[in-house]
């Protein structure tokens, strides 16, 4: 059974208080499975017999996707509910549904919601694993973790590496949970962006604040960019988009700024023109797409762990 975090250890809820020992091999496994993704030589028999729900009460077709593959590469059945057209919108609750997916006795439960700690309550009312697939502006565990492997299979470590993650920090779970790993393996992290989006609460995280990009980026080693929430955001936080991306959007005068060949990096989906210029979006210094691919290796890594030494289903 995977130990991952504190009483949780059949589930990955974020990342906050792992150990560089828990994580170091969780990405090692997923390297591996990267590497047999490449070489299409995946084992197929490990999530064999086992079911798998995707269940998300937000959008995000790259997410779903890439756990739906990640199971399917490894053997499980896997089921998409669609939250639309299930009994959650006529009424249900979070617990009723719990108790409905107990009864279908799945082994593995993903989980995105927009309220914060929604994948915690059900965890601790279902018998499956379940995978925090991001919650609220509380966590998104499994993106994070694929940051960091895409990372480290660029610059060979995370010690003394600094990071700018730049933008709509205050809305971002993606954010969270990148500081709350990469400050734990040692880099020195930092988040840029107006103050609206980038209260001075986030130090007490351990990360510098910055609101100029030219302040923020310089000496840089890997630059996050995010994307502007606005369905979460309040009137007034951004004047317009063409005014964000006039003093937060990163171009290539701004990446110049960093160090040379500092990594290029967006969760997605991007908002080109807006947080990012397309010319840096698509440079040989992106690895936005390999973010992606790494993902699927992650989200495989995650499956596996969680499963090992449970019962057949």
């Amino acid at each position: 059974m995977a130990s991952f975090s504190g009483r949780h250890s059949r589930h990955l809820l974020g990342l906050q208080g792992m150990t560089p020992d828990q994580i170091e091999p969780l990405l090692d496994l997923a390297e591996s499975y990267a590497l047999l993704n490449r070489s299409r030589k995946v084992p197929r028999d490990v999530l064999r017999g086992r079911t798998l729900i995707n269940l998300f009460f937000e959008d995000s077709t790259r997410t779903r996707t890439s756990f739906e593959l990640a199971g399917k590469r490894l053997g499980a059945d896997v089921i998409n509910m669609s939250v639309a057209q299930s009994s959650v919108n006529k009424g249900e609750t979070l617990l009723d549904t719990a108790a409905t997916l107990n009864a279908m006795q799945a082994d593995l439960l993903v989980v995105r919601h927009s309220q914060s700690g929604a994948p915690a309550l059900l965890a601790q009312k279902v018998e499956a694993c379940v995978v925090n697939a991001g919650d609220g502006t509380h966590e998104h565990p499994t993106q994070a973790l694929l940051d960091a492997l895409t990372i480290r299979r660029h610059c060979g470590r995370f010690a003394g590496l600094t990071v700018a993650i730049c933008g709509d920090v205050a809305h971002s779970r993606v954010a969270r949970s990148d500081i709350h790993l990469l400050t734990t393996m040692g880099c020195k992290v930092r988040v840029v962006g107006p103050p609206t989006l980038v209260p001075n609460g986030f130090k007490s995280l351990g990360v510098e604040v910055f609101h100029t990009m030219e302040e923020g980026l310089r000496g840089a080693d890997v630059v996050m960019m995010l994307r502007l929430q606005r369905e979460r955001m309040s009137s007034g936080q951004i004047p317009s988009a063409r005014e964000y991306f006039r003093f937060y959007g990163l171009d290539q005068r701004r990446l110049a700024l960093a160090n040379k060949d500092a990594l290029v990096m967006h969760p997605g989906p991007m908002n080109r023109g807006v947080e990012i210029d397309s010319l840096v979006a698509d440079s040989d210094q992106s690895v936005i797409q390999e973010q992606v691919e790494m993902g699927v290796a992650v989200r495989m890594a995650v499956l596996d762990r969680l499963t090992r030494g449970r019962h057949s289903a």
